[in-house]
């Protein structure tokens, strides 16, 4: 069975950083884009962050660059977002998916989603 199976997230205070996990199984992430979504309760999921493998390289919203980065462990067929420098305004369930192929774009799978709540 493919799937993604997402672990992380919490409470950190302003300032904090924190680092979201998403492992596959089933599938290796040599193959596939990762991408990365929030979501914030009454309004619509928003796109975050991507890897292409075709040349692995990145891409980001505005607002994640420089503060968000995506890391991976081949070993354990995991991606990681470590987030930085978060404020009140990441506070969000954030979703990892994997895309059908190389290519950003296309979600085929959706993690369950990560709270993060971001609090004095």
């Amino acid at each position: 069975q493919q799937q993604v199976v997402q672990s992380g997230g919490g409470l950190v205070q302003p300032g904090g950083s924190l680092r979201l996990s998403c492992a596959a199984s089933g599938f290796s992430w040599e193959t596939r884009a990762i991408e990365w979504f929030r979501q914030v309760p009454g309004k619509e999921r928003e796109w975050v962050a991507c890897i292409r493998r075709r040349d692995n390289r990145e891409f980001y919203i505005d607002f994640a660059e420089g503060r968000f980065i995506m890391l991976g462990d081949i070993s354990r067929n995991t991606e990681y977002l470590q987030m930085n420098n978060l404020n009140s305004a990441d506070t969000a369930t954030y979703y990892c998916a994997a895309a059908r192929g190389a290519r950003c774009g296309n979600v085929e799978y959706w993690g369950q989603g990560s709270q993060v709540t971001v609090a004095p």
